[in-house]
């Protein structure tokens, strides 16, 4: 018996608008088997969506991503049996996906001078599954249909979805499970012929009581009166390629933002289409953190939106803790294989200290007084978690350990069960305490300090003396030495050992002010070298490690955020020339994937000459990879990023368009 593999997406066209996606073939079809379908609230409102004209041949021709909303496909059409090579009739679909439904507008049309008279048939299903239940790649039965008057429902556990034509079909029915919908289309002498259908949630009809269930968390668009969080920047780049990148990131950041029900008017980027379509504590602040030098409305919005969210008990089974900040927040509980986790799930041990990072650098960068005073109450609560009960052990380090069956193994960013591993490939073992969360807690210690002494709170300098104190222990225990030379390890396992093998996590300290200049400097040439810069960007893993693979998920892949956070290091600590090699290196892989990053790729090495080959089941676009383009467009437009190395080596905070740190 073999386990499912998560279904591809990377060949699947998407457009979307929060909360909903749409993800079908190069050719426009939505297909049953893989992840193809219209998903809005965490569930897939439609599975299937195939046009057929009969007696003919479809054959695609073209298609383009005109917006993020919006797709086009082109086909040519014939006949069965023609032995003409040209062709006199053209098939047009237009996707258009709006905050109401899924818009699919098509045309045919003949050149010909003779009319025609053609069958179409459209074929559609839809098994209203939670994105969990797509996502394990298993086959999944579709909801019988219910047709009336030309008119399609699907009804499943109190969710339901209609789906019209226009004009109405000659005939409708229902065949072993599918809808068919059958139109006779006539078209004059070089002339067309129009349908348009419409998808669209509405309130479930199925048995009593299943409209009953226990209220849903469902963060939706937000008003369409409030302005973009964001400005854009002022001046697009020259060079092509890195306008290109903006302008597809800016527009997929758009339509991937969601609003608070709690208060509309807050809004925060989901993490990414279509398996993290809503809140992730960790996703939605380092997106937020990285288009700071647009505006701080977002971060306003993704602070407020956690802080209501916030920890207030022991929850063991969810992982809260009082004062904790969330790792994810969905409609209903999430099983995916062993994984089960509630529908808020506080199984992070980076988003709280991210959180308050988030609060100083956007204070920093303009957001009104007024609205950071209103979080100071949340800020004290992040803070005695971090220097608490984020110490289980007291051992002076944040470290983590699942506390319930079926909770994620690793709570950093590397959260896949092998995502930590030593130099010669066996797993660490739990509780772990990561290297980039000491550095996340010694800067959101430094920088809530100074939050609480400008408001006139006190509290400071016992924070102050409390990250000195972890800035001398990491020194003592995390550092190690291989025949290249000497790095932070990944982090401390249960025994308190320091995990060996280079990995990009030892980037994530730059900028944190937890390392000394000639520290930086060292983690700067580890960073530089082939076996971490692959000329795609960053290696999640250095290729010397008995656990690299190219196509793991953590262990030797390329994350365009995770090399976004690199850069920005670099840049603070005035490491340009690495920081150019790497943020140049995504832009090469963004040209290969149309200019749309996707959550991550293959760590092959540029050098070699192959193609760079996608990882299947990524995401695409994700909020982070998006928001890192940005980022990295913006230093490699700003002076840092365009002089010659320099010399002097630049603290924290100094480089132009990098979001200020300690």
């Amino acid at each position: 018996m073999t386990t499912p593999h998560p279904p591809a997406l990377h060949d699947l066209v998407t457009v979307l608008t929060a909360p909903a996606a749409a993800l079908a073939g190069s050719d426009g079809e939505l297909r049953t088997g893989g992840a193809d379908g219209y998903y809005g609230d965490d569930r897939r409102l439609l599975s299937r969506l195939e046009v057929e004209i009969v007696d003919a041949e479809v054959r695609p021709v073209g298609r383009s991503l005109t917006r993020s909303a919006e797709a086009r496909f082109t086909a040519v059409v014939q006949p069965t049996g023609a032995d003409a090579t040209d062709t006199d009739l053209m098939l047009d679909r237009h996707r258009v996906l709006t905050h109401s439904g899924l818009a699919e507008h098509l045309r045919l049309r003949t050149f010909g001078d003779a009319p025609l008279r053609l069958r179409v048939r459209v074929r559609a299903e839809s098994d209203l599954a939670p994105v969990h239940e797509v996502r394990t790649g298993e086959r999944i039965r579709p909801v019988p249909p219910v047709t009336s008057g030309g008119e399609v429902r699907w009804d499943r556990d109190g969710t339901g979805v209609v789906l019209t034509a226009d004009p109405a079909p000659a005939e409708c029915r229902e065949e072993d499970g599918t809808a068919v919908l059958c139109f006779e289309a006539e078209l004059p002498p070089g002339g067309s012929w129009s349908l348009s259908l419409r998808v669209c949630s509405s309130p479930g009809t199925g048995p009593a009581g299943a409209t009953e269930r226990a209220p849903r968390t469902v963060f939706g668009a937000p008003p369409d009166s409030l302005p973009l969080p964001w400005a854009a920047p002022a001046q697009a780049p020259a060079d092509h390629r890195r306008a290109r990148l903006l302008q597809r990131s800016l527009d997929d950041l758009r339509a991937m933002l969601l609003s608070d029900p709690l208060d509309p008017r807050d809004r925060f980027l989901a993490a990414g289409s279509p398996w993290y379509f809503t809140l992730f504590g960790r996703d939605s602040l380092w997106s937020a953190r990285m288009l700071l030098p647009l505006g701080t409305a977002l971060s306003g919005g993704t602070l407020r939106t956690l802080a209501r969210r916030q920890g207030r008990r022991d929850l063991p089974e969810a992982e809260e803790q009082p004062g904790k900040i969330l790792h994810e927040a969905r409609p209903e509980p999430l099983r995916l294989g062993s994984l089960t986790l509630p529908p808020l799930y506080y199984g992070t041990v980076d988003a709280t200290a991210l959180w308050v990072r988030l609060l100083h650098d956007a204070w920093r960068a303009g957001l009104p007084e007024a609205e950071v005073a209103e979080l100071l109450p949340h800020l004290r609560k992040a803070l005695r978690w971090i220097t608490e009960a984020g110490d289980a052990d007291g051992d002076g380090f944040l470290e983590y350990r699942a506390t319930a069956p079926g909770s994620l193994a690793n709570q950093g960013w590397k959260d896949s069960h092998d995502g930590v591993r030593w130099s010669d490939g066996r797993l660490a073992e739990a509780p772990l305490a990561l290297c980039e969360v000491q550095g996340y807690a010694h800067a959101a210690a430094l920088q809530g300090a100074d939050l609480l002494e400008s408001f006139g709170a006190g509290g400071a300098e016992p924070l102050r003396d409390w990250a000195a104190r972890l800035r001398e222990r990491f020194r003592e225990a995390y550092w190690v030495c291989d025949d290249v030379g000497p790095y932070p390890a990944i982090a401390l396992d249960g025994a308190k050992r320091p995990v060996d093998g280079a990995s990009s996590n030892m980037a994530h300290l730059l900028g944190t002010g937890l390392l000394t200049s000639n520290e930086a400097a060292m983690v700067a040439r580890r960073l530089a070298g082939p076996d971490m810069d692959c000329g795609f960007g960053l290696r999640t893993l250095s290729s010397t490690s008995a656990a690299f693979n190219p196509m793991s998920y953590h262990c030797g892949s390329v994350w365009p955020h995770d090399t976004a956070i690199a850069v920005l290091g670099l840049a603070a600590e005035g490491h340009h020339e690495v920081a150019r090699s790497l943020a140049n290196g995504v832009l090469e892989a963004a040209e290969r994937f149309d200019y749309r990053l996707p959550e991550l790729y293959g760590g092959v090495s540029a050098a070699d000459g192959v193609p760079l080959p996608a990882y299947p089941s990524a995401c695409r676009p994700q909020a982070w990879a998006a928001a890192g383009a940005v980022a990295m467009i913006g230093y490699l437009e700003s002076p840092a990023g365009t002089a010659s190395p320099s010399g002097t080596p630049e603290r924290a905070g100094n480089a132009p368009g990098v979001p200020v740190s300690p």
